[in-house]
């Protein structure tokens, strides 16, 4: 009982996290992919900066932190939000839900290249078991009202977004394990978020200038900044203080559980919000995926070395 209101919190995460899909869909067909991600990390970036102030965190990382800080926000902020934006544009939010969750296994991958951790059976295991449900979700997708072709594109697109997500947890592992030059200890995840996120948005403002000059200017509809205001506001700050609260109180293991959750809840909201449509290969589809992740992640030598839970990217 006395966890009750970190459960209710990581319930409600999942949930945001699940209704950014449909979210990013609008958003996506509303304006353009970089100025829709610039006006997300603006809102998003400030508010953090608020929080940082607010909640008596508030640090300056040096020199030797920032040459880190910018890596992690050209691929977290432009790149990362590239590959969603571009690919929302084209697929289904639901489908889309079910790609992102691929991410862990491409950071156990990851991890083997950079981290020098091994490979093991379980891996292998879960890796069959992913791609299984990521052929099923191409082939067998209930959203036939978007062409097969679109729908492959955006898929891909989403899938380099789960790369790109798990290209940044390895660089943020690295930053909160190894202390950067002159530094007394490693930035926390709080601190690399909010300044990686300012690094980002400083390298993604003359992106979205030039898209500008050469596209027209593109404000957002009503519905586009609701979608907005609810990626930013919700689904990067909010959610992201409340997971982070949630593994500081019961742990990574247990918070992580509640990402499972994301998927179920990004096809629910195509379906009652974009009125995508619902189908048996999304079930099979999410049990493969979903079930090849957990047992990747089973006896992880990333997992222990590094009890820290990551969110699923968005």
């Amino acid at each position: 009982m006395s966890n009750l209101l970190v459960h209710i919190k990581l319930f409600s995460v999942a949930v945001i996290w699940g209704l950014g899909w449909p979210a990013g869909r609008v958003v996506a067909n509303d304006i353009l992919p970089f100025m829709a991600s610039w006006l997300r990390y603006v809102i998003a970036t400030f508010s953090f900066l608020l929080f940082l102030k607010l909640s008596g965190q508030w640090m300056y990382p040096n020199r030797s932190e920032w040459r880190r800080l910018i890596v992690i926000g050209f691929i977290s902020t432009v790149v990362y939000q590239a590959f969603f934006m571009f690919g929302m544009q084209y697929t289904a939010a639901g489908d889309a839900s079910l790609m992102i969750t691929f991410n862990p296994l491409f950071t156990a991958i990851l991890a083997i290249i950079f981290l020098n951790e091994k490979i093991h059976l379980n891996l292998i295991i879960g890796l069959a078991m992913g791609i299984t449900g990521v052929a099923i979700l191409f082939y067998y997708s209930p959203n036939v009202d978007i062409p097969f072709s679109s729908r492959a594109v955006g898929n891909l697109l989403i899938a380099c977004a789960a790369l790109s997500w798990a290209c940044n947890t390895i660089l943020m592992k690295q930053a909160m394990t190894r202390p950067a030059k002159d530094a007394v200890k490693p930035l926390n995840p709080l601190e690399l978020t909010v300044w990686s996120s300012v690094a980002g948005l400083l390298i993604l403002t003359p992106i979205t200038a030039f898209e500008a000059f050469t596209n027209g200017l593109s404000t957002p509809s009503p519905d586009g900044w609701i979608g907005v205001i609810f990626l930013a506001l919700f689904s990067t700050v909010i959610a992201y203080v409340w997971f982070a609260d949630g593994i500081v109180s019961i742990g990574a293991s247990m918070s992580a559980l509640y990402v499972y959750l994301v998927p179920p809840f990004g096809i629910l909201g195509g379906y009652l919000l974009l009125r995508e449509n619902l189908g048996i290969s999304l079930l099979f589809a999410f049990i493969l995926i979903t079930g090849g992740v957990v047992i990747a992640q089973k006896d992880s030598p990333l997992t222990s070395k590094h009890d820290e839970a990551q969110p699923v990217g968005l």
